[in-house]
């Protein structure tokens, strides 16, 4: 039965069939109006959208971008970004899926990217694939009455200012600035011109789409070092508002850039309650508020999956905070980068490379994505049973290596 579905990259005359097939499998309304489907087809690339078609009916989707992923200590690497996989449901449990990652993962390899990452709408799919979770997703409630702001607040105490902008001018702004948050926030990725525009309205994906609103925060120097997208809903009881206001995107290049907008949000008058959207597990967001206690954790759980595709390059690419040497036998089921490896590292750079020497740890590929950016502790995976000491008390000795200063922070979904 799964020999006669075709898994292949689908031509641009079969993008229509194509989307149907995303939308059936993500059980979304099966058919786009022709804006939409315009507006759509600026992610055809050729080569990089597969399809597994059951005669002339598409039946799978898989599509790849290319993406740069911000490691620890600022550097980037280039990364094969997964998104809009399905399987239509007559056709699950058919290997589909594993057809289209493998010749994916394969072609990544091919072209040199170092990783391949992914957003997983279920847990427990992509790591059979090599994925491991390496960064974590925290959201806040933050309930204004218990914030321990001053109600009068009005501007920055700083000498900076908050404007309200349109989305012609985040466009103007947002990119450059963007850019200089990511080079610092290992686990960003990059943001593509279609990103600025899907945010903005100039492109729609979805007839949906509300306009939101735009912050922007300048210093006293009028530098622009932060900038908000929030909407909010319209709700009141008994003559007495109760509204929320839904932060969909925040981020700053200084701390005085993030707690002013957070500060302006709580400040708005009618808003009870905001809703911080995506955030790192390190955020300072509750400890920009007076009172800590008036943010509330609502949402915490794994969010970039990483795929490790060359180990060489990936230990190399990122910093180390101490001097330390390490021998791993990574275990890759696939057969795209396992091996065993030395990695000597200190502050002043790292070499990686293969080795016959004795192993300190093993561990599977999967596992070392989780603590390639820091966000997983070695010692805590050997706990676990995942990873494996071959030299008593190395598992600490490796976590004390790979830890960072700060936990990684992937702010988008793609």
């Amino acid at each position: 039965m799964t020999d006669a579905v075709e898994v292949r990259p689908i031509s641009a005359s079969e993008f229509q069939d194509w989307q149907r097939a995303l939308a059936t499998g993500f059980l979304q309304r099966p058919t786009l109006s022709a804006e939409q489907l315009d507006a759509r087809r600026r992610q055809f690339v050729a080569g990089r959208l597969l399809g597994a078609f059951d005669g002339s009916r598409c039946v799978a989707t898989f599509r790849s971008f290319d993406q740069e992923l911000t490691v620890v200590g600022g550097a980037t690497v280039p990364a094969d970004a997964v998104s809009n996989v399905t399987v239509t449901p007559t056709h699950r449990r058919r290997g589909l899926l594993t057809r289209m990652m493998s010749q994916d993962l394969a072609a990544a390899k091919e072209r040199g990217d170092v990783v391949a990452t992914l957003i997983a709408a279920e847990y427990p799919i992509y790591g059979r694939y090599g994925f491991g979770p390496a960064t974590t997703l925290t959201e806040w409630t933050v309930e204004v009455s218990r914030a321990g702001l001053d109600k009068r607040w009005s501007r920055p105490e700083d000498g900076g200012r908050i404007d309200l902008v349109d989305g012609e001018d985040i466009r103007k702004l947002g990119p450059d600035l963007y850019e200089r948050f990511r080079r610092r926030t290992p686990g960003a990725v990059s943001r593509s011109d279609l990103w600025w525009q899907l945010r903005t309205g100039v492109l729609r994906f979805d007839e949906e789409w509300k306009e939101p609103y735009f912050a922007v925060y300048r210093s006293a120097a009028g530098e622009v070092e932060g900038m908000a997208s929030y909407e909010s809903d319209d709700n009141w009881q008994g003559k007495q508002p109760y509204d929320t206001a839904e932060v969909d995107w925040l981020f700053g290049t200084t701390p005085a850039a993030e707690r002013a907008l957070w500060h302006y949000l709580c400040s708005i008058d009618w808003i009870t309650r905001v809703k911080s959207g995506r955030r790192s597990p390190d955020d300072l967001l509750p400890h920009y508020l007076p009172d800590p206690r008036g943010a509330r954790i609502t949402t915490q759980a794994d969010w970039l999956w990483v795929r490790i595709l060359d180990v060489v390059r990936a230990l190399e690419a990122r910093t180390y905070d101490r001097a330390g040497s390490l021998v791993l036998e990574v275990v890759d089921r696939q057969g795209l980068a396992g091996g065993r490896f030395r990695l000597d590292a200190s502050p002043d750079g790292a070499s990686c490379v293969p080795t016959t020497d004795t192993p300190d740890i093993a561990l599977g590929i999967a596992e070392l994505a989780s603590v390639w950016l820091g966000d997983q502790s070695v010692a805590r995976l050997h706990v676990l049973g995942r990873v494996r000491e071959e030299r008593v008390g190395a598992a600490r000795e490796a976590d004390a290596l790979l830890r960072a200063s700060g936990r990684p922070w992937c702010p988008d979904i793609f």
